[in-house]
């Protein structure tokens, strides 16, 4: 096994970001259990470097130092080193991130960690650059200082090391406490609204991340309470971004971040999971008030998956496709260069329509950012007549960008951000009316289970060019979870619903704890240092797994009745309550159990084929109150004994809400059921 660590092994993986250092000069390895191994056997440090493909830093420290010869002669005499795909291997990066985080570095990508032989970090950062700069050592410098450390007193190091990584186990264990109450929600929810940038929208300060999980939970505070601010704060982040340049005004979709304060200037990499989480949103404010901004970018956004992000290298057995991971910041090895234009550019384009284009999509000579422009919107769409010509006008933009060389595109399918993708299409789909949006969703939905399914119940995570390279994760779990029971609410398809009581019955059987809580991973992964299985607790750019998972076990109480779901939902929420002042780090394990506590169902009964029953259907799907749960079964006799629509009929198709075991007098005109439904918070 040791020759293999005297030359580069990534020409054998799946990763795009992987194979992006393929031809490194660096002796790269893949994280594996032989790898550690080998390093154990020859004694040598272990310097790992995490990254991912979209990653503009992780691009520039590779160009610099890893493409290096010196460097990389320096790395390979010295280290046995590592490459990992963050978005492969969330658990190993968790690890290493806290780890780094307990250091007193910054977290961030690319990672860069120093271990023993026995994977204990001993020294960590982010960027390095090959000349000392900004008041850091060279990459260079690193090397040779902790190799040398290491010589004179390993033992120490070993020791230190070993210590850290027993307090990452250690921080993995959960805080039981009492019950979320009403009050727990509302001090959250001002603590989120004091950090709120009232011009720009978004939390204060630069760069500005759209943090979705905390929009979200405000969102679903507004629909519970009524609670103007917390709606408006999302409706306002939500219109500034439509209009900035985080937004791709020519192809659709949104970039990572922006790096100031007014969403003018991307990262301009895409991912799949914050356009997912943006979707969702879109349509939750558009629900709430319809709005044509919101609207346009929701349609772009769908449009950008469909033409862009299916990963067609992967097709199921039947032909149908899963979502990507992401695209690249980068193109011909600069930031941005796909996406920015000059005025001459554009005008060369446009000819005598450029004057109606820059009345609405500003372009001065001298550019918004480094001498180029980046396309904004300055005005809100409101007559169809212009939308149209803007939209001609912009589809000539979009033919002659691409003409340009494309950014990068990791095309691994990952089971947890396209399980988030295919919940918020089949809600786009019902608020915009959007039919194709569900059939897009229900693709999805059927090629990843078919692609990264088990027999089980499970589902693994990660998957390209027919080849699976990553176990499945809780996040995995409870994502496709909330992707089966959305479908389930739009379509009423009872398979769906078997097959989301068989995701929540493997998932608690394989990363329970036995006492409420659940792990990251699954028990029998074992390859992680230390024996250490993490948790998936906090909400960082994607929801929790745990907080996921407990809104698809409250989500599954509401359409069965099921007493045990009930009860797994709030052992799982309770597992993390017991450190009242970081509440705040779970908005989606609070929206859970708000929604446990305070959500409702709607019960639609009657002949499916009916129009009047299918207007019903749309009418309670269409709504803005994350914590309303749609059953349309058809014939309520199908429902548990110990639901409270049990039995329910009517004379024509009707709708019930039900609400705490009780359930309202039958509705039979989508107006008065959208009325009532409203009724929660006490906003129509």
């Amino acid at each position: 096994m040791s020759s293999t660590l005297d030359r580069n092994t990534l020409a054998d993986a799946t990763s795009p970001y992987l194979l992006q250092h393929a031809d490194n000069p660096v002796h790269w390895q893949m994280w594996s259990d032989a790898t550690l191994a080998a390093a154990r056997a020859a004694n040598r440090l272990i310097l790992l470097s995490i990254g991912y493909a979209a990653c503009h830093w992780c691009h520039v420290m590779a160009h610099e130092s890893f493409e290096d010869p010196a460097t990389a002669a320096l790395m390979n005499r010295l280290y046995v080193n590592i490459k990992v795909d963050r978005e492969e291997r969330p658990d190993i990066d968790g690890i290493y991130m806290t780890a780094v985080q307990a250091m007193g570095e910054q977290g961030g990508w690319p990672l860069t960690v120093i271990m023993t032989p026995d994977g204990a970090p001993i020294f960590g950062g982010t960027y390095f650059p090959p000349e000392p700069r900004w008041g850091r050592p060279s990459f260079r410098q690193v090397l040779e200082m902790v190799a040398d450390a290491w010589k004179k007193d390993g033992e120490k190091f070993a020791r230190s090391g070993a210590s850290l990584l027993r307090r990452i186990a250690a921080h993995a264990e959960l805080k039981p406490g009492a019950p979320i109450a009403p009050g727990d929600l509302a001090a959250v929810t001002e603590r989120f609204l004091g950090m709120m940038d009232w011009e720009e929208g978004g939390l204060r300060g630069a760069p500005k991340f759209p943090n979705a999980p905390i929009f979200r939970f405000l969102w679903g505070e507004y629909a519970r309470t009524g609670r103007h601010e917390a709606g408006a704060v999302v409706a306002l982040m939500l219109a500034r971004m439509a209009q900035g340049g985080i937004c791709d005004h020519l192809g659709g979709g949104f970039a990572r971040y922006a790096t100031d304060e007014s969403w003018l200037v991307p990262h301009f990499e895409k991912m799949l999971y914050d356009n997912a989480q943006l979707l969702d949103l879109l349509a939750l404010a558009h629900a709430a008030e319809p709005d044509l901004l919101l609207a346009a970018r929701a349609a772009e956004l769908v449009e950008w998956l469909r033409r862009d992000m299916r990963a067609r290298h992967d097709p199921a057995p039947d032909g149908t496709l899963a979502f990507a991971a992401s695209e690249d910041a980068d193109s011909e090895g600069e930031e941005g260069k796909f996406y920015v234009w000059t005025r001459d550019e554009i005008a060369s384009v446009l000819g005598a329509e450029m004057a109606l284009f820059e009345d609405h999509y500003p372009c001065p000579a001298a550019g918004n950012w480094e001498g180029k422009l980046i396309l904004t919107r300055a005005t809100h769409p409101e007559h169809p007549e212009t939308e149209a010509r803007l939209a001609a006008l912009r589809a000539r933009l979009f033919a002659a960008r691409e003409g340009r060389v494309r950014p990068g595109w990791d095309d691994k399918i990952l089971a947890d951000w396209n399980g988030l993708a295919i919940a918020a299409l089949a809600r786009a789909s019902a608020v915009f009316a959007r039919p194709d949006w569900l059939d897009l969703a229900i693709a999805a939905h059927g090629a990843v289970t078919a692609l990264l399914g088990r027999e089980d119940g499970r589902f693994d995570h990660a998957i390209r060019r027919g080849r699976i390279s990553a176990s499945g994760l809780l996040d995995d779990q409870a994502a496709m979870l909330r992707a089966t029971l959305a479908l389930y609410q739009a379509t009423g398809r009872a398979a769906y619903l078997d097959h989301a009581e068989r995701i929540a019955a493997a998932t608690l059987a394989a990363f329970g704890d036995g006492q409420g809580g659940l792990h990251l991973t699954a028990a029998d992964a074992a390859d992680l240092p230390g024996g250490i299985r993490p948790r998936a607790s906090f909400d960082n750019a994607t929801p929790s797994g745990a907080g996921l998972f407990a809104e698809g076990l409250a989500i599954l109480h509401h359409l069965t009745g099921s007493a045990a779901h009930r009860d797994a939902a709030a052992a799982l929420i309770g597992a993390h309550t017991g450190e009242r002042r970081a509440l705040s780090a779970f908005p989606t394990l609070l929206g859970a159990a708000a929604l446990l506590e305070e959500g409702a169902s709607v019960v639609i009964v009657g002949d499916a084929a009916d129009p009047r029953f299918a207007a019903l259907h749309r009418a309670a799907l269409a709504h803005f109150d994350p914590a309303m749960v749609v059953l349309p079964v058809g014939d309520a006799t199908s429902l548990p004994d110990d639901h409270p629509a049990h039995g329910k009929s009517a004379a024509e198709p009707a709708a019930f809400v039900c609400r705490a075991q009780v359930c309202s007098l039958p509705v039979s005109d989508p107006a008065l059921l959208r009325g009532q439904i409203s009724q929660r918070a006490g906003v129509a």
